[in-house]
């Protein structure tokens, strides 16, 4: 037991999608491409939030992803590019951006001690450049290594010249792989190794007291996506998706479970959770 961690759940803008990218397993469609929204009526485009957290740890103040950059708030499909911006649509209110909330709360970037970015996709790494100057921003070597070789998902972009340095998942009894990455060794903050949506995807496991937080990230994009095994439209792998969610599933079930969170959820609103 440590004396207390706060976890702070923030909305840094919200994205707009075709309801087949982030509930593809339970849209009915003849369209292979329907989570790209092509050939798609208006109707079924929604409106998520895109989430971050931070973690104020008795170690160290830890942010976890990074939201929308404030170039959203101007051309986006040149920010994008045509493809992303085909996909998904950003809104970044004014005071949203993370450094903007971070400075709200009188953090700087330089104040955080780690950023771990839960994978590359662009609504989680878009706001890097703005809290580069953290003293240490990593990713897994999964992650690193998928962005690298499979360009279309990802705009490279968005880390060109920050010093992001990679972490590697052990062997361990965590996860649906068993395998993950201890941030502090003493199992407070752990991440998690759930691959599907994408190939090094994390979720963070935050735990004191016996208590524990689960931040799924895009494991599933809401809590019926475990309740009802409910697959994301994009994902690099089915069964590992599958195995993910399940992982997840069992996690939230836990009575020492005390929040299990998707970064997509509508109905998760900004909030804080003491450990």
């Amino acid at each position: 037991m440590m004396s207390e961690i706060k976890v702070h759940i923030m909305h840094t803008g919200e994205v707009r999608v075709d309801e087949a990218l982030p509930f593809g397993g339970e849209v009915k469609s003849w369209n292979p491409l329907a989570y790209t929204g092509l050939g798609r009526s208006m109707k079924h485009q929604i409106w998520l939030p895109v989430s971050c957290y931070l973690i104020e740890h008795p170690k160290g103040k830890v942010l976890i992803d990074t939201g929308w950059h404030t170039n959203m708030r101007g051309n986006q499909r040149k920010h994008l590019g045509l493809l992303h911006y085909i996909i998904n649509k950003g809104k970044l209110p004014s005071g949203q951006a993370i450094h903007e909330q971070l400075a709200a709360k009188g953090i700087q970037p330089e104040d955080l001690d780690y950023i771990v970015l839960s994978h590359l996709h662009s609504d989680h790494a878009d706001g890097l450049k703005h809290v580069k100057n953290a003293k240490k921003i990593l990713v897994s070597e999964e992650e690193w290594i998928g962005a690298k070789n499979d360009p279309k998902r990802y705009v490279k972009s968005m880390w060109d010249g920050v010093n992001v340095e990679t972490f590697a998942f052990r062997n361990s009894n965590i996860g649906p792989k068993q395998r993950s990455f201890d941030l502090f060794g003493d199992g407070s903050v752990v991440f998690v190794h759930t691959p599907g949506h994408s190939v090094g995807l994390s979720a963070t496991m935050i735990k004191n007291n016996n208590k524990f937080v689960l931040l799924a990230s895009d494991v599933g994009y809401a809590t019926k996506s475990w309740g009802k095994m409910i697959m994301p439209g994009v994902r690099v792998n089915k069964n590992d998706v599958i195995d993910s969610l399940k992982w997840v599933q069992v996690q939230a079930e836990s009575p020492n479970c005390v929040a299990a969170i998707a970064n997509h959820d509508a109905d998760v609103t900004p909030h804080t959770i003491t450990l």
